[in-house]
């Protein structure tokens, strides 16, 4: 009350985002933030760049599901380490190739968990995505396995992209991706004899200077092989959820305040906010930035709350911690970023201790402050039930309510195309209107005889970004190097090195492998090193122009060794 009081709302931040996606926990609750107007972020941490990128051609990102994959024949994971990150697709790929002789491709820097088990591994150099994705597309028109009737009816600016095309020539891709002609015609000739296919497009590929470059060079591939929406990246897009009705913002009265999430720790840092509420997310290691984060964020002038059903590293540094129910302990639907079906999560048993819900939470402090609004109140599955009503039959939802089965959402039409032509648009219009290049943009590749190394991050098994920690330890503070970057530097296996740029320092223990090429690092995403730094303390706060994602795999680190 104080801080709106005296500073206005614009200084109150509700940090939140995936830690429970249900709409009862993070959806609804949201209602008090935005009656009071509250700032929040723009949830870019994500996935945001590559939402952006595909919707410049596509005019939404959804696309397969993963039902279908069965009736594919060649299914190319594409930066995407889906035997670690997503086992339920990955098992629906090996079902495919079992029963059916699917092939499964990988594209990936390095050869992940995923890349061992498949029967192609593309070890490109990491940022040249891009290229491969051109040389690709040169290789399919050049070579006449196109779909000329499908571009024709479906289809926007195809000599454009042809002429871009053209440019990637099998000399220049190789030279950009340090893969040879006879593999990339390999790769070509698999995707123009073997279709369908699918490509399914990893979140980790456009968390980069030039991601939503790549989500939308990447998803343009299927479309010149006649498959409508050949890819798979997020499928939310493709179901009608009136989430604004949901979260009350439809009955708000003053103007939504939206920041960055990803150069959140900026803001911070500034003293922009004087009042912080953080539900389902633990920003004090999965921000970018961190070291201006932590400062930020313990400043005398900023009073922190946080709300989780565990100490978190986040809650250690908060003024004061709220216990949150556990999944079990709460009723709540979940729509699912990935398949069409949903079902009703029951509560299991009652709130243990002190742990309460995000709505009972929501209400208490609503009633509080004075809010009198009659939406801030009202009950919960009837404003679910008017949010859904687009997506679902009402018999469906009394079904959901009343018994365990699983019902369908509805999907938008796999040809259907909110682009200003109504077709997928290779040359993008949009992008034009938006000032941005119409066609995938190439990024300058870094400079490998600079020193620097590029350190990638990505999901490792049994870890769901910073939890189960609890249950299986930190996540290991390790770095894996090539071999012959271990002899350069005289670094043997477990030895201690430091990882470091201008904005940050961590020191982790090496692990030599051959898994990852020379110049390139690899290590486990949202770690804490050996004295609890956390590895984003390495990684920039400067959103992407396209979308406003993160940085992570662009980062450039030098390596040192720490001697005992």
């Amino acid at each position: 009350r104080n801080t709106l009081n005296n500073d206005g709302p614009e200084a109150v931040l509700y940090l939140d985002f995936a830690g429970n996606m249900g709409l009862l926990s993070g959806a609804f609750p949201e209602r008090i933030w935005n009656c009071i107007g509250a700032t929040r972020t723009d949830h870019s941490l994500c996935s945001a760049s590559g939402h952006a990128g595909i919707n410049l051609h596509y005019g939404s990102s959804y696309g397969t599901f993963p039902e279908e994959i069965a009736s594919q024949k060649l299914i190319i994971f594409w930066g995407f380490n889906a035997a670690a990150s997503s086992p339920h697709l990955w098992s629906l790929a090996v079902k495919a190739r079992k029963e059916n002789g699917a092939g499964i491709i990988v594209v990936d820097p390095r050869k992940s968990l995923t890349a061992e088990h498949a029967d192609l591994h593309i070890q490109l150099y990491p940022e040249s995505d891009i290229a491969l994705a051109y040389g690709l597309m040169n290789h399919l028109i050049e070579n006449q396995y196109t779909d000329i009737r499908f571009i024709e009816k479906w289809t926007r600016g195809f000599d454009r992209l042809k002429a871009e095309a053209k440019e990637w020539n099998p000399t220049r891709v190789s030279g950009s991706t340090g893969i040879s002609s006879k593999l990339l015609s390999r790769f070509g000739d698999d995707l123009g004899s073997r279709n369908p296919s699918v490509f399914l497009i990893g979140l980790g590929l456009q968390k980069c200077d030039f991601g939503a470059d790549k989500a939308r060079a990447v998803s343009l591939i299927p479309a010149l092989l006649g498959n409508h929406r050949g890819f798979f990246y997020s499928s939310d897009s493709a179901f009608s959820i009136d989430r604004p009705l949901i979260s009350g913002r439809t009955y708000c009265k003053f103007p939504q305040r939206i920041t960055s999430q990803v150069g959140l720790a900026d803001d911070i840092k500034k003293g922009k906010f004087k009042f912080i509420y953080v539900n389902c997310m633990n920003p004090a290691v999965t921000l970018p930035n961190q070291n201006a984060f932590r400062e930020g964020i313990s400043r005398d002038d900023l009073f922190v709350v946080v709300h989780d059903t565990h100490w978190t590293r986040t809650a250690k540094m908060a003024d004061v911690v709220l216990p949150a129910s556990s999944y079990l302990e709460k009723e709540d639907l979940v729509i699912p970023w990935c398949h069409p079906y949903i079902r009703l999560s029951r509560k299991i048993f009652p709130e243990f201790e002190e742990s309460r819900t995000e709505i009972w939470v929501m209400r208490e402090m609503a009633g509080r402050l004075g809010l009198t609004d009659s939406w801030l109140y009202e009950d919960p599955w009837e404003s679910i039930q008017k949010g859904l009503r687009e997506s679902i039959e009402e018999k469906d939802f009394e079904k959901i309510w009343a018994s365990e089965e699983m019902v369908r959402l509805k999907s938008k039409p796999r040809e259907y195309y909110p682009t200003p032509s109504g077709k997928i648009e290779f040359y993008s219009f949009t992008a034009l209107q938006q000032g941005l290049d119409p066609l995938p943009g190439y990024p300058p590749p870094p400079d490998r005889q600079d020193g620097y190394f590029t350190l990638l991050t990505s999901a490792v098994s049994k870890y769901t970004n910073t939890q189960f920690q609890d249950l299986f330890g930190p996540i290991p503070a390790i770095v894996l190097m090539n071999p012959v970057d271990a002899r350069f530097l005289n670094v043997n296996e477990s030895d201690l090195v430091s990882l470091s740029n201008p904005i940050g320092e961590i020191k982790v223990n090496v692990v030599i492998s051959d898994s990852v090429l020379s110049g390139v690092l690899w290590s486990p995403r949202q770690s804490e090193d050996c004295e609890g730094t956390p590895q984003n303390a390495l990684i920039r706060s400067l959103p992407q122009r396209v979308g406003g994602g993160p940085r992570f795999n662009s980062t450039r680190v030098q390596v040192s060794k720490i001697e005992s």
